[in-house]
């Protein structure tokens, strides 16, 4: 079960490390992640622009007028956030990210590169270098039987401790068109997950997911 944050994630690809530090597992982040970006904010290069009390954001960054910015966040230099965009409770948003139509972001953290494009939700979820989510997928991240989250990993079950948890999603993995990420889903690296299908747990990196359940391991060509 390679899970941790060195197994998911490439942390050059990450402005904002220093959260992981100490830290084994990503999901560790989560609660931390208000208190981080507003003593990181104070570190921030001069070429981040305040625009609201606690919204700052990178130079090249283009955001439409119907963009819903509640702070505090972060957000890198040359993202796009697309019409209706909305992002709130403490989001730090990497360099060169696409934040795309009527898409919510909460309480996340996203590495550089990613691209959560259309209709998406990514609630209390990190995601990894050049993670892409395809139209409509949801980051789902309360039980609706209530408790905390707990990762289901082969026949045991990891507690996070945690009563809000999306999804963790490592590094350049694709998760299909309307898929749901069950709360506690974690994708490994590489790893691609087919439309339409329900999440639940574990799944390794350079794997696929296909719809049926079935887990192949994934070819990646030179």
């Amino acid at each position: 079960m390679n899970f941790t944050i060195k197994d998911m994630f490439n942390l050059d690809e990450c402005f904002e490390r220093a959260i992981f530090e100490g830290l084994q597992y990503p999901w560790e982040a989560l609660p931390k992640i208000k208190d981080f970006l507003l003593g990181f904010s104070k570190t921030l290069p001069k070429d981040f622009e305040r625009i609201d009390e606690f919204v700052w954001v990178g130079k090249g960054t283009t955001i439409e007028k119907t963009v819903t910015i509640k702070g505090p966040a972060i957000i890198g230099y040359n993202c796009e956030l697309r019409q209706c965009a909305f992002i709130r409770d403490s989001v730090i948003i990497g360099n060169e990210c696409v934040i795309g139509n009527s898409t919510e972001l909460k309480n996340s953290l996203l590495f550089n590169k990613v691209q959560v494009p259309h209709f998406n939700y990514i609630g209390d979820s990190i995601l990894g270098y050049k993670a892409h989510t395809g139209a409509g997928v949801i980051c789902s991240n309360l039980k609706s039987t209530g408790g905390t989250v707990k990762i289901k990993a082969a026949d045991t079950y990891i507690e996070t401790g945690l009563r809000k948890f999306g999804a963790m999603i490592g590094d350049n993995a694709e998760i299909g068109c309307n898929s749901v990420l069950n709360p506690g889903a974690v994708i490994g690296r590489n790893s691609i997950v087919y439309p339409l299908t329900s999440v639940k747990g574990y799944v390794p990196g350079n794997h696929i997911l296909k719809n049926a359940g079935e887990l192949v391991i994934r070819r990646i060509d030179s």
